[in-house]
């Protein structure tokens, strides 16, 4: 089963730590204890036999140096952790601190432990918090943030503990992997990772891949042209977009127009499908992505909103050209996209830890999940008190309209009484449209629809405070903790009177996880409060998905200002939620069946290259393969400087290498699913076909590396690779790619022969068919660029370049 309920085990072995008495030892008692029970780590004994030691002098001293005792249940749940399990823990109950005694114990072996946050701010918040903790038992600790340069990376990674995001540590991953030598690699070799809102980075977050990107040449696209050309197609005559704004076509009459608009050119010839690609990508971005839903322009450049979360998604972008499109379509710089050299998504990133545990409170929904694609086994939690929060249930109406209103009335009415409003909202703009609303009838506000950081910490904190009215996204504040009466005895005893917290959904989300973090913040640790969503029949989720095709005719409301009342309709919308959680499964477990042989050629590249970094591997290609050329450079520079420069050389093809085949696999991605059409099956295909492209690949490159050697030629007593163009690009830079990797596969792979299947492949063409046309004509363009740049050397960098903060 992939979820445990009994906790006789742990209630064992808490008996056992509460059975050794460290009250009364002097501090330098506790540490010698704990100092013991290290050199015996080091040594290499077991730490099970010595969690009961440990996890006492830990209780112990988080009391003494934080004034915080782990409350029974927080000591179960870090023995679980430690077992490389998933802790549900209800919020407000304290996991940052359940953390602490397992990262303890765990870093008594010297091997280093992470901890993931799902924020840059929560990971120095928690450091520096828990940080008192590990240093009176003589640990060091690390942060990592994304402003930091590669000499203090280093040391964060160096140190015994490290907290820092996943994504942060993927893009370290991606940059060590194509350093240049020893001295940039950050990381060490990974040991144990715990994962804070363990839900939101393997579940949410997991199919995001982490990328890094190298300067490349390519054709100038002059995409400020082309955003003014697709404004000037008139909608229904020149293109059409479904009724749900999901997909946009050209008309006969349309492909007539844009050849007209750009000098009488024949779009159907040959020579003109980049011009093609550009066209598509611009109409898709002027008609189907919109300002302050899907993205938002700050600062001057385009910054995405995340789906899940409906917050501004840091240091992301789209695929397939469509980021500069949007960019040129704002009137903002056009940024470069380069040449993918790596990539990684995050749910293959944490896999590389030999030991994995996570925290979260909402990690029942998704459990099998978790245990499918990481091992784990998700434990459940009593809280410390009771829930004592009321859930309200939905309230249903037939339009937005309607249900602005309703909620307008209902904050209004609330915030009469003094009692503090949280209002989760699904995007940017609706929390702006909310917020002027509430202003016209004299309600303060405060919005917080940007990134994670310290001031929405803070805004989020006191938004338990009397008469406060908060308006957020989905996510608001996840990992900080909302006080009744911001701390204020007399104010929390006035806000307790009226209720407590009461917070407002403005929307259903796919996820049920996401639902229930928005209630969860209120009602914690005991404290009273209320939850309440306010739906309509015209919301994203509902209209997305055909909803409404699952009420029967009888119970389809019509169009009314008062809410609906019949319990049919909420129940279906209930049962829609769960049935695509069910189709996101399907499509993550498809695509996990496509990634995961990628994952393992990653791997192996990885391994190699790594060998040939670190000069571990004896070089031979070149002596056999031009013995004579071997010979005269060894007696002119020596043997150890030639070996080096054989495993430089190897590197650096590999990389090119491996840079040409991951386009080539994104390339057979996007056309693979037409094998169905000949009776092929999708996956066995696709297997085939990078199986046979990795083995040429490898096959090829000792024959590029033995014929590039015999160009070489000795300079003053060494070898110079960048003389005949083997260098590194430019400069680097990473990012997350705010799509699905695999475009137009999950159109039909994942219809298979169950109706599950089926009902994934109908989601995914929904989801992802506006990438999916542009993503097959900008194949084209890669393939281009790819044969065009191939060849091309590029220029040295610095490691400050490479790292600079601007670009990553």
């Amino acid at each position: 089963m992939p979820v445990q309920y009994d906790l006789r085990p742990y209630l064992k072995v808490l008996a056992r730590i509460d059975a050794i008495n460290v009250a009364g030892l002097p501090d330098g008692e506790l540490k010698a204890r704990v100092d013991v029970a290290g050199r015996r780590a080091f040594a290499g004994e077991g730490l099970d036999g010595l969690l009961p030691e440990v996890y006492a002098a830990v209780r112990e001293a988080c009391h003494r140096v934080l004034g915080m005792r782990p409350f029974d249940a927080q000591t179960m749940a870090a023995m679980a952790l430690h077992e490389g399990r998933l802790a549900q823990l209800a919020t407000g109950e304290g996991k940052t601190l359940v953390a602490v005694l397992p990262v303890v114990l765990n870093a008594l072996a010297r091997r280093g432990v992470h901890v993931f946050t799902a924020n840059d701010y929560l990971a120095k918040r928690d450091a520096e918090w828990m940080g008192p903790v590990y240093r009176f038992f003589g640990l060091d600790v690390g942060v990592v943030g994304q402003e930091m340069g590669g000499d203090d990376r280093r040391r964060a990674y160096a140190a015994d503990i490290t907290y820092v995001t996943a994504k942060e540590a993927g893009f370290d991953y991606l940059r060590d992997y194509t350093a240049d030598g020893p001295e940039s690699v950050v990381q060490r070799p990974y040991h144990f990772v715990i994962v804070d809102e363990a839900d939101f980075i393997l579940i949410d977050e997991a199919r995001v891949p982490l990328v890094i990107a190298g300067t490349a040449s390519g054709p100038a696209i002059d995409h400020g042209a082309m955003a003014d050309l697709v404004r000037r197609l008139r909608p229904g005559v020149d293109f059409r977009s479904d009724e749900y704004a999901r997909t946009v076509t050209l008309t006969e009459r349309g492909f007539s127009r844009v050849e007209e608009l750009l000098g009488g050119v024949s779009l159907h010839e040959p020579q003109n499908h980049l011009l093609l690609s550009a066209v598509h990508v611009a109409l898709h971005a002027e008609r189907l992505l919109q300002r302050d839903r899907d993205y938002i322009v700050r600062s001057g450049r385009v910054e995405l909103v995340d789906e899940f979360t409906g917050r501004v998604a840091e240091n992301r972008r789209w695929p397939h050209g469509i980021q500069p499109a949007v960019e040129a379509k704002e009137g903002v710089e056009v940024r470069l996209e380069g040449e993918i050299l790596g990539s990684i998504p995050i749910q293959h990133f944490v896999r590389l830890y030999p030991k994995i545990a996570g925290m979260t409170a909402t990690a029942v929904p998704a459990a099998e999940e978790f245990q499918e694609f990481y091992g784990l086994r998700t434990v459940v939690f009593p809280p410390h008190r009771r829930s004592v929060r009321s859930d309200q249930p939905d309230v249903v109406f037939t339009d937005r309209r309607a249900k602005a209103a309703a909620l307008v009335e209902e904050i209004a009415r609330v915030h009469a009484t003094g009692r503090p409003i949280l209002v989760g909202t699904a995007s940017v703009g609706e929390s702006e449209d909310l917020a002027a609303a509430l202003r016209r009838r004299a309600v303060k506000c405060r919005v917080l629809n940007a990134r994670h950081d310290a001031r929405e910490a803070r805004v989020v904190a006191r938004a338990g405070m009397p008469s406060a009215v908060t308006i957020s996204t989905n996510m608001a504040g996840r990992g900080t903790d909302i006080v009744l009466g911001g701390g204020d005895a007399r104010a929390r005893d006035r806000v307790a009177g009226l209720g407590g917290l009461y917070v407002i959904g403005t929307n259903r989300h796919e996820s049920r996880r996401i639902d229930d973090q928005l209630r969860g913040r209120a009602g914690r640790q005991g404290d009273p409060g209320g939850s309440r969503f306010f739906i309509s029949l015209e919301d994203d989720l509902i209209r997305r998905y055909g909803v409404m095709t699952l009420i029967g005719e009888r119970h389809r409301p019509t169009p009314q200002d008062s809410p609906v009342e019949d319990h049919v309709v909420r129940r279906e919308i209930a049962r829609a939620q769960r049935i695509i959680e069910g189709q996101n499964f399907e499509i993550r477990r498809t695509l996990w069946r496509y990634s995961a042989l990628l994952d393992d050629q990653r791997r192996s590249v990885y391994l190699w290259r790594r060998s040939l970094l670190y000069d571990e591997v004896e070089p031979e290609a070149c002596a056999a393969g031009a013995p004579d050329h071997y010979l005269r450079l060894e007696q002119a520079v020596g043997a150890p400087v030639l070996r080096r420069t054989e495993n430089r050389l190897t590197m650096h093809l590999l990389d090119r290498r491996w840079s040409a085949h991951l386009a080539l696999v994104e390339d057979i991605r996007e056309g693979i699913h037409l094998q169905r059409l000949g009776g092929r099956e999708p996956i066995t295909e696709f297997h085939r076909q990078i199986v046979t492209a990795y083995a040429s690949m490898m096959d090829s490159l000792r024959e590029e590396v033995v014929a590039t050697f015999r160009q070489l030629s000795p300079v003053g007593g060494t070898v110079d690779l960048a003389r005949i163009g083997v260098q590194g690009p430019s400069s680097t830079w990473t990012y997350l790619v705010n799509d699905n990797p695999f475009s137009t596969l999950g159109i039909s792979l994942i219809a298979g022969r169950s109706i599950g299947y089926s009902a994934a492949a109908g989601l995914v063409a929904a989801i992802y068919w506006p990438i999916t046309a542009v993503a097959m004509a900008a194949g084209l363009l890669r393939r281009w660029i790819r044969t065009r740049t191939r060849e091309a050397p590029g220029a040295s960098a610095s490691d400050d370049e490479r790292r600079t903060s601007e670009r990553r």
